[in-house]
């Protein structure tokens, strides 16, 4: 016998809550990496309302007298794994804070996509109460993804763009002590007349 939507409600329910905690958990070394001010604040900001969506979760459970309980939810385990990837990266600072905007945002287009869906659901099986709390957590990663938007078109990527070029470079010379002058990469138009 085919499960009704009350149950792939609950299913959903579940992997929210398991997503919110795994993001308790990797929202501070987002932080941590974050060289702009702006950016860790927006992340550290951010890290206070999941705590608060955790609660909220909690009282949606509660208002369907359903046990509070996760199940495992892969998909924001790998928007997870592949932040962490990127943190191992050999950025520059500016380069690094735009990579970690892209990871915020994969994780919360994520979630603005789940919590569309539990919105729609609570409101068909009449959950009016669920339907609420859920609609507020939905808002409230809208405006962490417009957040990280803001921040990367209010100069982050067009910093990362620009690069932090030093004087060696410009020069023509390799960055490190002692570097040699870098060959010249233009090449030369072939003469009229002849062929390569």
């Amino acid at each position: 016998m085919s499960k009704p939507l009350h149950d792939a409600f609950l299913n959903e329910l579940r992997d929210s809550y398991d997503a919110e905690k795994q993001l308790v958990k990797a929202l501070p070394k987002l932080a941590k990496a974050a060289s702009a001010d702006g950016l860790r604040e927006a992340f550290e900001a951010h890290l206070a309302e999941t705590r608060d969506q955790v609660t909220r979760l909690e009282q949606v459970f509660a208002s369907l007298d359903e046990k509070v309980r996760g199940k495992h939810c892969d998909g924001i385990a790998g928007i997870i794994e592949e932040g962490s990837s990127i943190m191992e990266e050999d950025f520059d600072e500016s380069t690094m804070d735009a990579c970690l905007i892209a990871a915020g945002q994969r994780a919360e287009h994520y979630e603005i996509a789940a919590y569309g869906s539990l919105v729609a659901w609570a409101k068909s099986l009449g959950h009016d109460e669920a339907a609420e709390l859920l609609e507020q957590t939905l808002e409230e990663e809208k405006a962490a993804d417009d957040k990280l938007s803001a921040l990367a078109e209010g100069g982050i990527n067009d910093r990362a763009a620009n690069g932090q070029i030093d004087d060696a470079q410009l020069n023509g010379y390799d960055a490190k002590p002692g570097g040699r002058k870098k060959p010249s990469t233009t090449r030369r138009a072939p003469a009229r007349g002849k062929r390569r």
